[in-house]
């Protein structure tokens, strides 16, 4: 009888970690299609990142409830507490990258219903998008695999896309103090900028989220010299 429950808990498990992972595509997606839909004023690839919405906030209460329900009935403890508590924290992650991903679709329809044509410093918020999706990806395989050393590679990366973003910041501060009539499009590029820079702070949760979970060891808030002492 043991050994069966032990088998049900198991598979439970692996069902939540699957489910997770099916989540975290859609949103990659998601983001992918938001950076696209802004490049290119693409209206209707604008909607359905909004639309889309719908669908990641559905898989979050589902998950969420499966986390909820193994709590109840199996009490984990241990290294099998902590994937339960990995999965729920990662789950919020991934809800909040869909969120930002919906905030610059928001931001590409308000733009070019404005009829603009393009966005200025469009490459360096491309730039800045493929750091933070490569960190996602990372941060993800690193789940996957039950790779802790992914932290270290993704917590470097999230400093460039810190000073990717400060340096954005800076370039529309003087777009604006040179052009007055500029400020009210160059707070939306700088609001898609933060977003993308949020989206990497997410990334850099999920790959601390895998050292938890495989040591045990929580390495929020350290520095990036020593979440790699700690993932290696």
């Amino acid at each position: 009888m043991s050994e069966h429950i032990s088998k049900q808990f198991d598979a439970e498990l692996e069902m939540a970690r699957a489910k997770i992972l099916a989540m975290a595509g859609l949103v990659e997606e998601q983001f992918g299609d938001a950076m696209a839909a802004l490049e290119g004023g693409d209206l209707e690839l604008i909607n359905k990142v909004i639309e889309t919405e719908n669908r990641v906030n559905v898989m979050h209460v589902e998950i969420d409830d499966n986390v909820m329900h193994i709590i109840a009935r199996r009490q984990p403890a241990a290294s099998d507490l902590r994937m339960v508590l990995t999965v729920n924290k990662v789950v919020n992650d991934l809800e909040r990258i869909g969120d930002k991903a919906c905030k610059i679709s928001r931001r590409a329809k308000q733009i070019y219903g404005e009829g603009r044509v393009n966005v200025p410093r469009m490459s360096d918020l491309t730039y800045q998008s493929n750091i933070a999706l490569s960190m996602l990806r990372t941060a993800l395989d690193g789940f996957a695999r039950l790779d802790p050393s992914v932290a270290g590679t993704v917590a470097r990366e999230d400093i460039k896309l810190d000073e990717e973003f400060k340096a954005i910041q800076r370039q529309l501060i003087t777009y604006m103090m040179e052009d007055p009539r500029t400020i009210s499009l160059a707070l939306e590029i700088i609001e898609i900028a933060k977003a993308i820079e949020r989206v990497g702070d997410h990334a850099k949760n999920i790959a601390e989220y895998v050292v938890y979970l495989v040591k045990g060891i929580d390495v929020r808030h350290s520095p990036v010299e020593e979440i790699e002492k700690q993932a290696r």
